[in-house]
């Protein structure tokens, strides 16, 4: 199967749902049977009684598409709501990343100055190597992998993305 590549916006979607088996699969499944990509999926509890998570979901594509992805998501049982936060305006995205880092001497100079200047924290080191937290939209952390390759990186962990709508109320 091929997965579709066209030409759209980027959407970020949050879908609540039933915190239960198989949910995740059922969400999947809609959008590799229509052959849609998903850029990036994070889920979490949502709930104090554990009922209902969230699942934020970024795709991509013509509004026709996207009209027709959250029209099917709509559809399915355990889905309670899906909001376009693209759509519905101002939103806040973040994304956390565990960047491995080698290096020593200039290198390893180098890899610290940058880990300043794009506030990422050391949460782990050794002689030898750094591990840093780096928060922030997709763009900023692009950015510091990118530079943390000239610095000897090893290995790269990401979380994708998370949003919330800005403004006092709940979805």
């Amino acid at each position: 199967m091929k997965i579709k590549t066209e030409t759209g916006e980027r959407h970020v979607l949050a879908v609540t749902v039933d915190n239960e088996a198989g949910i995740l699969a059922k969400i999947t499944g809609l959008f590799s049977a229509r052959g849609y990509n998903i850029e990036s999926l994070t889920v979490a509890d949502i709930s104090a009684d554990h009922a209902l998570s969230r699942i934020t979901i970024v795709t991509s594509g013509p509004p026709a598409v996207i009209d027709q992805i959250i029209a099917q998501l709509d559809r399915l049982v355990p889905v309670h709501q899906v909001t376009d936060l693209t759509d519905q305006g101002a939103h806040v995205e973040r994304e956390i990343a565990l960047v491995k880092v080698a290096g020593t001497g200039e290198k390893r100079i180098e890899a610290l100055r940058l880990a300043d200047v794009f506030r990422a924290k050391v949460v782990d080191t050794t002689l030898s190597s750094f591990i840093f937290e780096i928060t922030g939209n997709s763009d900023k952390v692009d950015r510091f992998i990118a530079l943390m390759r000239e610095c000897g990186l090893v290995e790269v962990g990401r979380t994708g993305i998370v949003a919330i709508a800005r403004g006092p109320e709940a979805l």
